[in-house]
């Protein structure tokens, strides 16, 4: 459908947030039906990072997606790769049937961060064009949507955990499980009350390493694993460890949290010891120093890490962390919230 018309009229800006997360790969329908007894799940914390998605009248026939970190690419309507550095995107564009075009986006977490950043301009993207298209903008639908078009493009079994963070915001654990005719997710909020969450601003800490992530080997190295056994009862216990985690959570008990943390990181450095890089390895060993818990986020391998403790020692934590990252070029504290909202549409 040609949008140039209906954009010229009025663009449409559409923001989602990123997150960080607990439990990954429990998200990935090779894990999670085959470990149901063990009722696998994901946690994830969005954060006011948000990636915006505008869509401006463009050519008829055309569409265009704007990244920062991406070289700005243009196709004719049906011809655009999708096997392109914004391949997802230009599918999304596809699922659509639209030109006519200029697709912006703008996201405040740095570029290949381990924070989700792909999945969340596939949902704000998703979101968007329904939205232009008169659509209704259902958070689920639009996160199985954006799910499904970033696991065909992929080539290789992908989670969903992103896009429901994206959607939805919030901290949320999410319940991973068989429906009646297909894979449906519980999902389950932290507080009954999303202010309440804003607590655990002053207990978490997410430092940027300053080396973008590719989480694809990491992945697939585990799915490996998994499949053929050696990695069954770790992934088993990684379960059990994120079930557990929730629930120090709930009850505020920071120091059983990164307790449980850490445990859950070194079960993944045995099976992929590259999953932390040089500096993820001394801010994990700082953080235990301070008594706090350290996860990467996404799948590792560079990107991002996030801590967890209590106040006082997530305070020690942070300028102890940022004299590791300070020789490391774009490496930084992020200066980021929990986001309580998902979609928002300008």
């Amino acid at each position: 459908m040609n949008l140039e018309t209906v954009l010229k009229k009025k663009e449409v800006a559409v923001s989602v947030p990123c997150r960080i997360d607990f439990g990954g790969t429990l998200d990935i329908s090779t894990f999670y039906l085959a470990l149901q007894n063990a009722v696998p799940s994901s946690i994830n914390m969005a954060l006011d990072l948000r990636t915006k998605v505008t869509l401006s009248p463009f050519k008829k026939g055309w569409i265009k997606v704007s990244s920062r970190g991406f070289e700005p690419a243009e196709f004719e309507h049906g011809r655009a790769p999708f096997n392109h550095p914004m391949g997802l995107m230009f599918c999304v564009a596809h699922y659509f049937d639209a030109h006519g075009v200029h697709v912006r986006i703008e996201s405040s977490s740095p570029p290949k961060s381990a924070l989700g950043g792909s999945s969340s301009a596939a949902v704000a993207m998703a979101a968007a064009f329904s939205h232009a298209l008169g659509k209704p903008v259902d958070p689920e639908s639009v996160a199985w949507l954006a799910h499904y078009l970033e696991a065909g493009v992929a080539g290789v079994p992908c989670g969903m955990q992103d896009q429901l963070a994206a959607a939805f915001g919030g901290v949320n654990r999410w319940v991973w499980q068989m429906g009646r005719t297909s894979p449906v997710f519980e999902r389950h909020p932290l507080f009954d009350d999303p202010k309440d969450e804003d607590v655990l601003n002053s207990n978490i800490l997410i430092a940027y390493c300053g080396i973008p992530h590719v989480s694809r080997d990491i992945n697939s190295r585990w799915v490996r694993l998994f499949i053929d056994g050696s990695a069954r009862s770790a992934f088993e216990s990684i379960s059990n460890i994120t079930q557990r985690f929730w629930d120090a959570l709930g009850k505020k008990d920071f120091e059983r949290a990164a307790e449980l943390m850490n445990r859950e990181t070194q079960i993944r450095l045995k099976l992929t010891p590259d999953v932390l890089d040089d500096t993820g390895k001394q801010l994990f060993a700082a953080a235990q120093t301070g008594h706090c818990g350290t996860r990467f986020t996404g799948a590792g391998g560079g990107g991002c890490l996030w801590a967890i403790g209590k106040q006082m020692d997530i305070k020690a934590l942070k300028p102890v962390w940022q004299k590791i990252l300070n020789p490391i070029k774009d490496a930084k504290i992020l200066d980021a919230k929990i986001e309580n909202q998902g979609i928002i549409i300008d």
